[in-house]
């Protein structure tokens, strides 16, 4: 049974990562596909755990090797999610789950449309530029920039499947569980363990029987 591949996206400052953390202590068969960056490491971020951390010659080199599923250069970085990882996930029957910006998500989409997507929205502007300001990682500048680009971003919205709106930590964390269950539960997806188990798939007429 191929692995179901989760896309979740949305603005700087929406929580999507604390989501998804809770996310992953909650999930057994779900596995973080870890990013590529070449921003500099946050004081609160690790290694291999929350991003791997390279220098821009070194990324370039990866996009030359056609070694990502997607990439894109966001606030003045560059942010990419492995395809040999991914696709060695899925094809060992694991689910995997990608924290990644919009444009990095809209690239997804094009080349793996069966693939599930959901947008983290704030509950609104004024309360985005609140998280961001109190977050404290960005100089007044770079908080600019992440708020013009969240303009344009939320104007995706309508390209994704699912949207969350995050207005409580632990109401959002449920109704992403509650999307990974239910896709993972789709005919689709589990026609093969359906028809393991001899459940046949073909249409019959009663007056057959």
């Amino acid at each position: 049974m191929i692995g179901c591949l989760f896309v979740v996206s949305g603005p700087s400052g929406t929580g999507k990562t604390t989501i998804l953390r809770k996310i992953l202590e909650r999930q057994d068969n779900l596995e973080f596909s870890v990013s590529y960056t070449t921003r500099q490491k946050r004081e609160c971020e690790e290694e291999g755990k929350d991003y791997f951390f390279v220098s821009r010659d070194h990324f370039e080199d990866l996009i030359e090797r056609n070694e990502f599923i997607e990439w894109a250069r966001v606030h003045d970085n560059l942010y990419g999610t492995s395809r040999k990882y991914v696709d060695s996930m899925l094809e060992n029957g694991t689910n995997v789950i990608l924290d990644i910006d919009v444009q990095g998500a809209l690239n997804v989409l094009r080349q793996r449309p069966e693939a599930v997507y959901v947008f983290i929205a704030p509950p609104s502007f004024d309360e985005l530029k609140r998280r961001l300001e109190f977050r404290g990682t960005e100089r007044q500048e770079q908080l600019q920039t992440r708020l013009r680009n969240a303009r344009w971003e939320l104007s995706k919205i309508k390209r994704f499947q699912y949207v969350i709106v995050n207005s409580d930590l632990n109401h959002s964390v449920v109704q992403l569980e509650a999307i990974i269950t239910s896709e993972q539960l789709r005919v689709d997806r589990m026609k093969d363990r359906l028809h393991g188990a001899g459940l046949d798939f073909r249409e019959v007429d009663v007056r057959d029987n």
